[in-house]
Protein backbone atom coordinates (compact mmCIF):
# COMPACT_ATOMS: atom_id res chain seq x y z
CA UNK A 1 0.00 0.00 0.00
CA UNK A 2 2.83 2.37 0.84
CA UNK A 3 4.34 1.79 -2.65
CA UNK A 4 0.98 2.26 -4.31
CA UNK A 5 0.44 5.54 -2.45
CA UNK A 6 3.86 6.78 -3.48
CA UNK A 7 3.17 5.96 -7.13
CA UNK A 8 -0.20 7.66 -6.92
CA UNK A 9 1.41 10.81 -5.51
CA UNK A 10 3.95 10.82 -8.35
CA UNK A 11 1.21 10.42 -10.96
CA UNK A 12 -0.82 13.22 -9.40
CA UNK A 13 2.27 15.42 -9.35
CA UNK A 14 3.03 14.69 -13.00
CA UNK A 15 -0.58 15.34 -13.95
CA UNK A 16 -0.51 18.63 -12.06
CA UNK A 17 2.71 19.73 -13.76
CA UNK A 18 1.32 18.77 -17.13
CA UNK A 19 -1.87 20.65 -16.45
CA UNK A 20 -0.26 23.87 -15.22
CA UNK A 21 2.63 23.97 -17.67
CA UNK A 22 1.59 22.18 -20.90
CA UNK A 23 4.10 21.59 -23.66
CA UNK A 24 4.11 24.41 -26.23
CA UNK A 25 3.22 23.85 -29.86
CA UNK A 26 5.57 24.38 -32.76
CA UNK A 27 9.27 25.17 -32.74
CA UNK A 28 11.39 26.88 -30.11
CA UNK A 29 12.94 30.19 -31.18
CA UNK A 30 16.67 29.81 -31.75
CA UNK A 31 19.51 32.34 -31.79
CA UNK A 32 18.92 35.39 -34.01
CA UNK A 33 16.82 38.51 -34.58
CA UNK A 34 13.08 38.13 -35.27
CA UNK A 35 10.70 40.72 -36.79
CA UNK A 36 7.79 40.17 -34.37
CA UNK A 37 4.24 41.44 -34.87
CA UNK A 38 2.31 39.69 -32.06
CA UNK A 39 2.74 37.58 -28.90
CA UNK A 40 0.54 34.98 -27.16
CA UNK A 41 0.56 32.81 -24.02
CA UNK A 42 0.17 29.06 -23.85
CA UNK A 43 -3.54 28.31 -24.06
CA UNK A 44 -4.14 30.90 -26.77
CA UNK A 45 -2.94 28.72 -29.64
CA UNK A 46 -6.33 28.86 -31.39
CA UNK A 47 -6.19 32.63 -31.75
CA UNK A 48 -2.48 32.59 -32.59
CA UNK A 49 -2.96 30.10 -35.41
CA UNK A 50 -5.92 32.05 -36.75
CA UNK A 51 -3.81 35.21 -36.88
CA UNK A 52 -0.97 33.37 -38.61
CA UNK A 53 -3.50 32.03 -41.12
CA UNK A 54 -4.79 35.52 -41.78
CA UNK A 55 -1.28 36.87 -42.35
CA UNK A 56 -0.35 34.02 -44.66
CA UNK A 57 -3.54 34.38 -46.68
CA UNK A 58 -2.66 38.03 -47.18
CA UNK A 59 0.81 37.08 -48.47
CA UNK A 60 2.85 37.96 -45.38
CA UNK A 61 4.31 34.43 -44.93
CA UNK A 62 4.45 34.49 -41.14
CA UNK A 63 5.53 31.81 -38.66
CA UNK A 64 5.38 31.42 -34.91
CA UNK A 65 7.85 30.12 -32.37
CA UNK A 66 8.06 29.66 -28.63
CA UNK A 67 10.39 31.56 -26.29
CA UNK A 68 11.02 29.17 -23.39
CA UNK A 69 12.56 31.95 -21.29
CA UNK A 70 9.60 34.33 -21.40
CA UNK A 71 7.05 31.55 -22.06
CA UNK A 72 5.45 33.44 -24.93
CA UNK A 73 4.67 32.52 -28.48
CA UNK A 74 5.90 35.10 -30.96
CA UNK A 75 4.50 35.55 -34.46
CA UNK A 76 7.27 36.77 -36.72
CA UNK A 77 7.51 37.79 -40.37
CA UNK A 78 11.21 37.24 -40.88
CA UNK A 79 14.43 36.20 -39.20
CA UNK A 80 18.00 37.59 -39.47
CA UNK A 81 21.44 36.75 -38.17
CA UNK A 82 22.63 40.35 -38.61
CA UNK A 83 21.41 43.00 -36.16
CA UNK A 84 21.59 45.93 -38.58
CA UNK A 85 19.63 44.04 -41.24
CA UNK A 86 16.93 43.17 -38.72
CA UNK A 87 16.60 46.80 -37.64
CA UNK A 88 16.26 47.99 -41.24
CA UNK A 89 13.64 45.34 -41.97
CA UNK A 90 11.74 46.16 -38.78
CA UNK A 91 11.61 49.86 -39.74
CA UNK A 92 10.36 48.88 -43.18
CA UNK A 93 7.72 46.57 -41.67
CA UNK A 94 6.41 49.38 -39.48
CA UNK A 95 5.42 51.26 -42.62
CA UNK A 96 2.91 48.52 -43.53
CA UNK A 97 -0.69 48.86 -42.40
CA UNK A 98 -1.29 47.06 -39.12
CA UNK A 99 2.38 46.69 -38.16
CA UNK A 100 3.20 50.10 -36.68
CA UNK A 101 4.30 48.41 -33.44
CA UNK A 102 6.48 45.69 -34.97
CA UNK A 103 9.63 45.07 -32.97
CA UNK A 104 12.82 43.00 -32.94
CA UNK A 105 12.98 40.03 -30.58
CA UNK A 106 16.58 39.11 -29.83
CA UNK A 107 17.30 35.45 -29.04
CA UNK A 108 20.84 35.00 -27.71
CA UNK A 109 20.95 31.21 -27.37
CA UNK A 110 20.40 28.16 -29.54
CA UNK A 111 21.14 27.45 -33.18
CA UNK A 112 20.13 29.50 -36.18
CA UNK A 113 16.61 28.47 -37.28
CA UNK A 114 15.27 27.84 -40.74
CA UNK A 115 14.31 31.18 -42.35
CA UNK A 116 10.67 32.02 -42.96
CA UNK A 117 9.57 30.42 -46.23
CA UNK A 118 8.87 32.88 -49.02
CA UNK A 119 6.63 30.37 -50.86
CA UNK A 120 2.90 30.84 -51.12
CA UNK A 121 0.89 29.23 -48.27
CA UNK A 122 -0.36 25.71 -48.98
CA UNK A 123 -2.98 23.42 -47.47
CA UNK A 124 -0.23 21.87 -45.38
CA UNK A 125 0.79 25.12 -43.62
CA UNK A 126 -2.57 26.96 -43.61
CA UNK A 127 -5.73 25.53 -42.11
CA UNK A 128 -8.27 26.87 -44.60
CA UNK A 129 -11.23 25.45 -42.73
CA UNK A 130 -10.72 27.82 -39.78
CA UNK A 131 -12.30 31.27 -39.76
CA UNK A 132 -10.07 34.32 -40.06
CA UNK A 133 -9.63 36.07 -36.73
CA UNK A 134 -8.67 39.74 -36.35
CA UNK A 135 -6.56 40.49 -33.31
CA UNK A 136 -6.32 44.05 -32.00
CA UNK A 137 -3.81 44.61 -29.23
CA UNK A 138 -4.21 47.49 -26.81
CA UNK A 139 -1.55 48.41 -24.28
CA UNK A 140 -2.87 49.74 -20.94
CA UNK A 141 0.38 50.39 -19.05
CA UNK A 142 3.98 49.21 -19.34
CA UNK A 143 3.35 46.47 -16.77
CA UNK A 144 -0.32 45.79 -17.50
CA UNK A 145 -1.37 42.90 -19.64
CA UNK A 146 -2.99 43.54 -23.00
CA UNK A 147 -6.41 42.43 -24.05
CA UNK A 148 -7.30 41.33 -27.53
CA UNK A 149 -10.70 41.42 -29.20
CA UNK A 150 -11.22 38.34 -31.29
CA UNK A 151 -14.07 38.56 -33.79
CA UNK A 152 -15.22 35.15 -34.88
CA UNK A 153 -18.47 34.55 -36.78
CA UNK A 154 -19.66 38.05 -35.72
CA UNK A 155 -19.29 37.13 -32.02
CA UNK A 156 -16.83 39.02 -29.85
CA UNK A 157 -14.77 36.91 -27.47
CA UNK A 158 -12.33 38.60 -25.08
CA UNK A 159 -9.09 36.81 -24.28
CA UNK A 160 -6.14 37.85 -22.19
CA UNK A 161 -3.03 38.83 -24.11
CA UNK A 162 0.51 39.14 -22.77
CA UNK A 163 1.99 42.56 -22.25
CA UNK A 164 3.89 43.22 -25.44
CA UNK A 165 7.55 43.79 -24.74
CA UNK A 166 8.97 47.10 -25.81
CA UNK A 167 10.80 47.24 -29.14
CA UNK A 168 14.58 47.16 -28.87
CA UNK A 169 16.36 50.43 -29.42
CA UNK A 170 16.06 51.10 -33.12
CA UNK A 171 19.70 52.04 -33.28
CA UNK A 172 22.73 50.21 -31.89
CA UNK A 173 25.75 51.77 -30.16
CA UNK A 174 28.15 53.59 -32.45
CA UNK A 175 30.79 50.85 -32.38
CA UNK A 176 28.27 48.42 -33.94
CA UNK A 177 26.79 50.80 -36.51
CA UNK A 178 27.59 52.61 -39.74
CA UNK A 179 28.14 56.35 -39.96
CA UNK A 180 27.78 59.13 -42.49
CA UNK A 181 30.13 62.10 -42.11
CA UNK A 182 28.17 65.21 -43.05
CA UNK A 183 30.17 68.37 -43.85
CA UNK A 184 28.14 71.54 -44.29
CA UNK A 185 28.30 75.33 -44.28
CA UNK A 186 26.40 76.59 -41.20
CA UNK A 187 25.61 79.94 -42.83
CA UNK A 188 23.44 78.39 -45.54
CA UNK A 189 23.20 74.70 -44.49
CA UNK A 190 24.60 73.62 -47.86
CA UNK A 191 26.61 70.36 -47.88
CA UNK A 192 30.35 70.65 -48.58
CA UNK A 193 32.53 68.13 -50.36
CA UNK A 194 35.51 67.14 -48.28
CA UNK A 195 37.24 64.43 -46.30
CA UNK A 196 37.30 63.10 -42.75
CA UNK A 197 40.41 61.76 -41.07
CA UNK A 198 39.78 58.99 -38.52
CA UNK A 199 42.58 59.18 -35.96
CA UNK A 200 43.71 56.97 -33.08
CA UNK A 201 43.18 59.34 -30.16
CA UNK A 202 45.86 57.72 -27.99
CA UNK A 203 48.85 58.12 -30.30
CA UNK A 204 47.52 60.57 -32.94
CA UNK A 205 47.93 57.95 -35.67
CA UNK A 206 45.88 58.24 -38.85
CA UNK A 207 43.67 55.15 -39.11
CA UNK A 208 41.82 56.03 -42.28
CA UNK A 209 40.87 58.96 -44.50
CA UNK A 210 37.42 58.81 -46.08
CA UNK A 211 35.25 60.99 -48.29
CA UNK A 212 32.35 62.80 -46.68
CA UNK A 213 28.71 61.83 -47.35
CA UNK A 214 29.35 58.09 -47.66
CA UNK A 215 27.88 55.51 -45.27
CA UNK A 216 30.48 53.15 -43.83
CA UNK A 217 31.29 51.32 -40.58
CA UNK A 218 33.46 53.29 -38.17
CA UNK A 219 36.77 51.47 -37.59
CA UNK A 220 37.77 50.32 -34.11
CA UNK A 221 40.96 52.17 -33.02
CA UNK A 222 42.05 49.04 -31.10
CA UNK A 223 43.80 51.14 -28.49
CA UNK A 224 43.67 51.11 -24.70
CA UNK A 225 41.16 53.91 -24.18
CA UNK A 226 39.01 53.56 -27.29
CA UNK A 227 39.49 57.27 -27.99
CA UNK A 228 38.82 58.38 -31.55
CA UNK A 229 39.33 61.76 -33.20
CA UNK A 230 37.46 62.76 -36.35
CA UNK A 231 38.80 65.70 -38.34
CA UNK A 232 36.54 67.05 -41.07
CA UNK A 233 38.12 69.29 -43.68
CA UNK A 234 37.53 70.90 -47.04
CA UNK A 235 39.82 73.43 -48.64
CA UNK A 236 38.68 77.00 -47.96
CA UNK A 237 37.14 76.05 -44.60
CA UNK A 238 38.40 75.72 -41.07
CA UNK A 239 38.85 72.16 -39.92
CA UNK A 240 36.49 70.76 -37.29
CA UNK A 241 37.55 68.02 -34.88
CA UNK A 242 35.36 65.72 -32.75
CA UNK A 243 36.89 63.62 -29.95
CA UNK A 244 35.08 60.81 -28.14
CA UNK A 245 35.43 57.33 -26.59
CA UNK A 246 33.95 54.91 -29.11
CA UNK A 247 32.34 52.59 -26.56
CA UNK A 248 30.62 55.50 -24.78
CA UNK A 249 28.46 56.55 -27.74
CA UNK A 250 25.17 54.72 -27.15
CA UNK A 251 21.51 55.46 -27.93
CA UNK A 252 21.27 57.04 -24.46
CA UNK A 253 24.47 59.06 -24.82
CA UNK A 254 24.71 60.82 -28.18
CA UNK A 255 26.69 64.08 -28.42
CA UNK A 256 25.03 67.10 -30.00
CA UNK A 257 27.01 66.74 -33.23
CA UNK A 258 25.57 63.25 -33.83
CA UNK A 259 22.09 61.94 -34.56
CA UNK A 260 20.48 58.72 -35.76
CA UNK A 261 19.13 58.65 -39.33
CA UNK A 262 17.14 55.52 -40.25
CA UNK A 263 20.03 53.03 -40.40
CA UNK A 264 23.19 54.95 -39.49
CA UNK A 265 24.63 57.67 -37.30
CA UNK A 266 25.02 61.13 -38.81
CA UNK A 267 28.20 62.90 -37.63
CA UNK A 268 27.98 66.61 -38.41
CA UNK A 269 30.85 68.99 -39.14
CA UNK A 270 29.86 72.64 -39.43
CA UNK A 271 32.76 74.18 -41.36
CA UNK A 272 33.33 77.93 -41.32
CA UNK A 273 35.13 79.75 -44.12
CA UNK A 274 38.76 80.64 -43.54
CA UNK A 275 39.30 84.04 -41.95
CA UNK A 276 42.12 86.56 -41.86
CA UNK A 277 45.28 84.99 -40.45
CA UNK A 278 44.24 81.40 -41.28
CA UNK A 279 46.71 79.30 -43.30
CA UNK A 280 45.65 76.28 -45.36
CA UNK A 281 48.00 73.90 -47.17
CA UNK A 282 47.39 72.82 -50.76
CA UNK A 283 48.51 69.28 -50.04
CA UNK A 284 46.71 67.90 -53.08
CA UNK A 285 48.45 70.20 -55.56
CA UNK A 286 51.36 68.24 -57.03
CA UNK A 287 54.31 69.37 -59.20
CA UNK A 288 56.52 67.45 -61.57
CA UNK A 289 60.03 66.87 -60.21
CA UNK A 290 62.21 70.01 -60.32
CA UNK A 291 59.38 71.82 -62.10
CA UNK A 292 56.97 74.69 -61.60
CA UNK A 293 54.44 72.72 -63.65
CA UNK A 294 51.52 71.03 -61.90
CA UNK A 295 50.17 67.53 -62.44
CA UNK A 296 46.60 67.18 -63.71
CA UNK A 297 45.55 65.57 -60.41
CA UNK A 298 45.96 69.04 -58.84
CA UNK A 299 42.86 70.42 -60.59
CA UNK A 300 40.38 69.36 -57.91
CA UNK A 301 42.04 71.31 -55.10
CA UNK A 302 42.84 74.24 -57.37
CA UNK A 303 39.14 74.48 -58.19
CA UNK A 304 38.39 74.53 -54.45
CA UNK A 305 40.82 77.46 -54.10
CA UNK A 306 39.13 79.20 -57.03
CA UNK A 307 35.72 78.62 -55.45
CA UNK A 308 37.03 80.09 -52.21
CA UNK A 309 38.32 83.24 -53.94
CA UNK A 310 35.04 83.67 -55.82
CA UNK A 311 32.97 83.29 -52.64
CA UNK A 312 34.13 86.68 -51.35
CA UNK A 313 35.59 89.38 -53.61
CA UNK A 314 37.30 90.91 -50.56
CA UNK A 315 39.52 87.90 -50.00
CA UNK A 316 43.22 88.56 -50.51
CA UNK A 317 45.77 85.79 -50.06
CA UNK A 318 49.49 85.09 -49.92
CA UNK A 319 50.83 81.94 -51.57
CA UNK A 320 53.79 80.56 -49.59
CA UNK A 321 56.09 78.24 -51.58
CA UNK A 322 58.13 75.53 -49.79
CA UNK A 323 60.59 72.84 -50.91
CA UNK A 324 62.27 69.80 -49.38
CA UNK A 325 65.72 71.15 -48.53
CA UNK A 326 67.81 74.05 -49.84
CA UNK A 327 69.99 72.43 -52.46
CA UNK A 328 70.47 74.04 -55.87
CA UNK A 329 69.26 72.11 -58.88
CA UNK A 330 67.40 72.07 -62.14
CA UNK A 331 64.30 74.23 -62.51
CA UNK A 332 61.71 73.64 -65.24
CA UNK A 333 59.29 76.48 -65.97
CA UNK A 334 56.25 76.77 -68.19
CA UNK A 335 56.86 77.97 -71.73
CA UNK A 336 54.92 80.56 -73.76
CA UNK A 337 51.99 78.13 -74.22
CA UNK A 338 51.29 78.41 -70.46
CA UNK A 339 50.43 74.74 -70.12
CA UNK A 340 49.87 74.46 -66.37
CA UNK A 341 49.46 70.67 -66.27
CA UNK A 342 51.87 69.18 -68.79
CA UNK A 343 55.59 69.20 -69.52
CA UNK A 344 55.03 70.50 -73.04
CA UNK A 345 57.71 70.92 -75.69
CA UNK A 346 58.16 74.64 -75.01
CA UNK A 347 59.06 74.33 -71.30
CA UNK A 348 62.10 76.34 -70.22
CA UNK A 349 64.86 74.47 -68.37
CA UNK A 350 67.46 76.13 -66.17
CA UNK A 351 69.06 75.94 -62.73
CA UNK A 352 68.52 77.81 -59.48
CA UNK A 353 68.11 77.65 -55.72
CA UNK A 354 65.39 75.83 -53.80
CA UNK A 355 63.96 79.22 -52.85
CA UNK A 356 63.70 80.19 -56.53
CA UNK A 357 61.93 76.90 -57.31
CA UNK A 358 59.43 77.48 -54.48
CA UNK A 359 58.82 81.00 -55.82
CA UNK A 360 58.13 79.72 -59.36
CA UNK A 361 55.68 77.15 -58.06
CA UNK A 362 53.71 79.76 -56.13
CA UNK A 363 53.71 81.99 -59.22
CA UNK A 364 52.33 79.10 -61.32
CA UNK A 365 49.32 78.83 -58.99
CA UNK A 366 48.82 82.60 -59.04
CA UNK A 367 48.87 82.65 -62.84
CA UNK A 368 46.34 79.81 -62.97
CA UNK A 369 43.99 81.76 -60.69
CA UNK A 370 44.40 84.90 -62.81
CA UNK A 371 43.69 82.90 -65.97
CA UNK A 372 40.40 81.89 -64.33
CA UNK A 373 39.27 85.44 -63.56
CA UNK A 374 40.85 86.34 -60.20
CA UNK A 375 42.43 89.80 -60.08
CA UNK A 376 46.23 89.63 -59.78
CA UNK A 377 46.29 92.28 -57.03
CA UNK A 378 44.40 89.91 -54.72
CA UNK A 379 47.28 87.42 -54.72
CA UNK A 380 50.76 87.84 -53.25
CA UNK A 381 53.65 85.36 -53.44
CA UNK A 382 56.32 84.54 -50.87
CA UNK A 383 59.14 81.97 -51.30
CA UNK A 384 60.68 80.03 -48.40
CA UNK A 385 62.64 77.26 -50.08
CA UNK A 386 63.53 74.67 -47.42
CA UNK A 387 63.63 77.08 -44.48
CA UNK A 388 60.29 75.93 -43.06
CA UNK A 389 60.22 72.18 -43.51
CA UNK A 390 57.71 70.28 -41.38
CA UNK A 391 59.44 66.86 -41.73
CA UNK A 392 63.04 65.69 -41.91
CA UNK A 393 64.12 65.89 -45.53
CA UNK A 394 65.21 62.24 -45.47
CA UNK A 395 62.10 60.85 -43.75
CA UNK A 396 59.21 58.96 -45.29
CA UNK A 397 57.13 62.15 -45.08
CA UNK A 398 59.72 64.36 -46.79
CA UNK A 399 57.46 64.82 -49.83
CA UNK A 400 55.04 66.78 -47.63
CA UNK A 401 57.70 69.47 -47.29
CA UNK A 402 57.03 70.27 -50.97
CA UNK A 403 53.92 72.37 -50.64
CA UNK A 404 52.22 75.69 -51.25
CA UNK A 405 50.30 77.27 -48.38
CA UNK A 406 47.47 79.78 -48.67
CA UNK A 407 47.32 82.52 -46.06
CA UNK A 408 44.23 84.75 -45.85
CA UNK A 409 45.48 88.32 -45.39
CA UNK A 410 42.23 90.18 -45.98
CA UNK A 411 38.52 89.37 -46.03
Amino acid sequence: MRGFASALIILIGLSFCSFTDPAPKGEYLQRGYYIVVAAYRIGQEKYMESYVEKLNNSGKHSKYGYDAGRKFYYIYLDYYTDFNESIQEMLSTRKDDGFADAWVRIMKEGENPTPVSKEEPTKENVKSNQPIVAVVEEKATEQAEEKASVVEEKKEVKVEEPAKEKPVDVHPPLKEASVLFYLYNPTNSEPIEGQVEIIDGDVSRLIKKVNAHEVLPIPDPRNKTGKVSLVGSSFGYRKVQHDFILSEITPENIPEYMEWRENHYLVKFDLDRLHRGDIETLYNVYFFNDAAVMMSSSKYELNKLLEFMNSNSSYRITLHGHTNGNARGKIIKMGPSKNFFELSQDVVEGTGTAKELSNERAIAIKEWLVSNGIEANRIEVKAWGGNRMIHDKNSNNARRNVRVEVEVISE
